[in-house]
């Protein structure tokens, strides 16, 4: 009996590390996407109510980089620093480079979720993008949340 008394509670505390550490990875990432998509907002099209637009409305392919950029270097600081606290590895440029890696296999997971709907499934209309690209975006993050803890964030 001791010794499934200790299995069971080694297993429970390793199930209760990676639900801490999905909720520390999904806050970060909720916090991400809303500076992303309101960053892109409030750049196009302005604060709310505001007639003018926003300050890059002539630039939406530019201000969507800029967003994008933004929201990726908040979650590598807050994965970095709050997430994966612990798991330092020594070279920064390393992991950056695989985190930047990460991401960019993210991007390409939904892009190719509005790639199927559109091109091999011949749905068009706004609700079947934003479907595909909620899809892709809960692809793309259980993705990243692997490779972040399999490879970017690793102790060394």
């Amino acid at each position: 009996m001791p010794v499934l008394a200790s299995v069971t509670l080694r297993v429970r505390g390793a199930v209760r590390d990676v639900w801490r550490e999905a909720a520390k990875f999904g806050i970060v990432g909720a916090l991400a996407f809303v500076m992303d998509n309101g960053g892109y907002n409030l750049l196009v099209f302005g604060l709310p109510g505001g007639a003018e637009g926003g300050v890059m409305r002539s630039a939406p392919v530019q201000a969507s980089v800029i967003a994008t950029g933004t929201a990726t270097i908040f979650s590598w600081v807050g994965n970095r620093y709050w997430t994966y606290r612990h798991q330092h590895r020594e070279k920064l440029t390393q992991e950056l480079t695989l985190f930047l890696f990460a991401n960019i296999v993210g991007v390409a997971i939904t892009a190719g979720t509005v790639f199927a709907s559109r091109h091999l499934l011949g749905l068009e209309s706004v609700l079947s993008d934003n479907v595909a690209r909620l899809f892709g975006w809960g692809l793309a993050t259980l993705f990243r949340f692997f490779a972040y803890r399999r490879y970017v964030f690793v102790a060394p």
